[in-house]
């Protein structure tokens, strides 16, 4: 095409065009030039009279279609080249148009000549002759489909988890919105469901983050599969899931789906290094029985799922409002607890231990005691089962050893030369870095003499849960001279066998059949078998609960070393006991 010359200025414009003269030269060439901008432009256009013969179409509209120029200003009705189900709404959408002032939008499917559909933009608006009379209309269409896929990827995006393509925690909170409408309009119930994976993460640390990601998909899959179409399945994040059970009549309906939930997810899983086994732990919330927000009831569901974990997982737990007030307690003692470590309020009590032939003072056990602000003095049983397999129990643990270590220590540099006990958890002698972390902490205070006074009991129950890991851990602190007791002996179901297999300096007899032997020839011959077994064993023998002059007679009689109890002297600090002497009765 060629060069654009500058437009003639014209005294009077004549109608048509502003600033040529119809037929001039200049006119053609503006002709030109507006069919060109018109060819070029990424809308399709297209002019129709008022009976939808074709007036003008852009080169645009016909490449899109495949459709010659020629072909559409020859057509009786444009619409004639469309398909069928095409044409007819176009001709709606015309009529629509001629009826009305303002510009008519519409939305329309049509088939490219790529093949693909396309959704293009419509917008139509009346054209009118010098007259006024109506001419026909001028139509442009934009070709939306890229925008509207990318809408939808943003969409998908934003409200879908990447991964296993089901909702995500957005989209869950729209959809739990409209399960409870719909449960409220119903008058019926519905069920939220909070599912965690048991044993997810080894999956990951063991085979790769790979195989972790298989075995969420195909987790994803069997929930799906296990609950209705109506149901949501979401995903939280992690190894996380949220189950919307809609459209029930009774609490007792949802218990087929999660049967069917853990049954199907605990199937084994074949990845490519591996067969695996998970399981699932599920908290369920019922509404309106549960009648709460959209968010307490997942915060509920979430309370109760951890309540299944802690039965042994592998299986369902219904929220109700005792659990939920035992969890809240039960966070708020945490809180308590660790506030109380940080200001010191915790302190360890020691109770003597004696040699019951002699009765010499011969060691103590360390036993901690809360201060606590509000409450006053609590006792072990008031607080620790709280922190129970959690990482406070370790800092728990952390600072009873420091504390004891440190009063040892302390006592040997005065002459107060006695053995000294500390109970320690199986989770918290099996916690990372252990022995690493009692060595460290005998070097910080100085102390490295004093730990081979230092002796660790270890409940006998715990112990015999993982033997081989328990007795490695007795072993690397002996290197150092730590010793160990066997704590509550008599209470677990010890083998001889695995005794044999403890490397153990000693044998605590469990207090409950101290205190009943007197009575109770049952108790009576238990204590006198562990005894023996002590000697057979040539480890060291303690009874705990000697309550009475009574009791203490009875275990010298049996032959029992070391004795420790109320009646001969009950936990005190540590600045009373150097000065603490045998009770008189004895």
């Amino acid at each position: 095409m060629g060069a654009v010359n500058p437009p003639q200025t014209m005294k009077t414009p004549l109608p048509g065009s502003p600033f040529t003269v119809p037929g001039s030269p200049e006119a053609e060439h503006d002709r030109e030039l507006l069919q060109s901008i018109l060819d070029n432009a990424p809308l399709a256009i297209w002019m129709t009279d008022t009976n939808g013969r074709m007036r003008f179409v852009n080169r645009r509209l016909c490449d899109i279609l495949g459709i010659a120029e020629a072909r559409f200003l020859a057509a009786g009705h444009y619409t004639d080249l469309l398909p069928s189900f095409v044409a007819t709404r176009c001709k709606r959408a015309d009529q629509d148009c001629l009826a009305k002032a303002a510009p008519h939008l519409s939305k329309e499917w049509l088939q490219f000549v790529d093949g693909r559909e396309h959704l293009l933009e419509i917008t139509r608006i009346r054209l009118f002759n010098p007259d006024g009379s109506l001419r026909g209309i001028a139509g442009m269409a934009a070709d939306v489909t890229e925008r509207m896929e990318h809408e939808k990827h943003l969409e998908r995006v934003a409200h879908y988890d990447a991964l296993t393509g089901v909702p995500n925690r957005q989209l869950l909170a729209d959809r739990l919105a409209q399960a409870l409408a719909r449960t409220k309009r119903e008058q019926g119930l519905m069920a939220v469901c909070h599912l965690d994976l048991d044993g997810f993460k080894p999956v990951n640390d063991r085979y790769g983050h790979g195989a972790g990601d298989k075995v969420l998909v195909e987790v994803t899959r069997r929930i799906k599969e296990a609950v209705r179409e109506d149901d949501t399945v979401a995903r939280l994040g992690g190894d996380q899931f949220v189950v919307l059970l809609v459209g029930l009549q009774a609490t007792e309906e949802c218990v087929g789906s999660l049967q069917r939930l853990l049954e199907s997810i605990q199937q084994p899983i074949a990845t490519n290094n591996a067969v695996l086994s998970i399981t699932a732990s599920i908290g369920v919330a019922i509404y309106p029985e549960d009648e709460q927000d959209a968010d307490t009831l997942l915060r509920h569901a979430g309370q109760a799922m951890h309540l299944a974990k802690q039965a042994g997982r592998n299986r369902y737990h219904l929220f109700d409002a005792i659990s939920d007030q035992r969890a809240r307690s039960h966070h708020k003692l945490l809180q308590e607890i660790r506030l109380g470590l940080a200001v010191g309020e915790f302190e360890l009590y020691y109770q003597p231990k004696v040699d019951m032939a002699s009765r010499r003072l011969v060691g103590a056990e360390a036993l901690i005691r809360w201060n606590h602000p509000q409450r006053g003095f609590l006792l072990p049983d008031d607080f620790l089962r709280t922190v129970e397999d959690t990482e406070l129990e370790i800092e728990l643990g952390d600072w009873m050893l420091r504390t004891a270590i440190g009063q040892l220590q302390r006592w040997h540099e005065e002459g107060f030369a006695i053995e000294l006990s500390v109970n320690v958890s199986a989770y918290y002698l099996q916690s990372t870095g252990f022995v690493a972390k009692l060595q460290a902490t005998a070097t910080q205070l100085a102390a490295m003499d004093a730990l081979r006074h230092l002796q660790i009991e270890v409940l006998e129950t715990a112990a015999l849960e993982d033997i081989g890991r328990i007795d490695a851990l007795i072993a690397a602190c002996r290197e150092f001279g730590v010793g160990f007791a066997l704590d509550d002996f008599g209470t677990g179901y010890s083998s001889i066998t695995y005794l044999s297999k403890l490397d153990v300096d000693m044998l605590k007899i469990d207090q409950s059949f101290v205190r009943d032997m007197l009575q109770d020839k049952g108790d009576h011959a238990i204590v006198q078998g562990i005894i023996a077994l002590a000697r057979a064993f040539e480890m060291g023998i303690v009874a705990e609960g000697v309550e009475s002059a009574a009791h203490y007679e009875a275990l010298l009689q049996m032959g029992c070393e070391v004795g420790q109890g109320h009646a001969i002297g009950r936990p005190m600090p540590a600045r009373d006991l150097s000065a603490w002497r045998m009770p008189a009765i004895f």
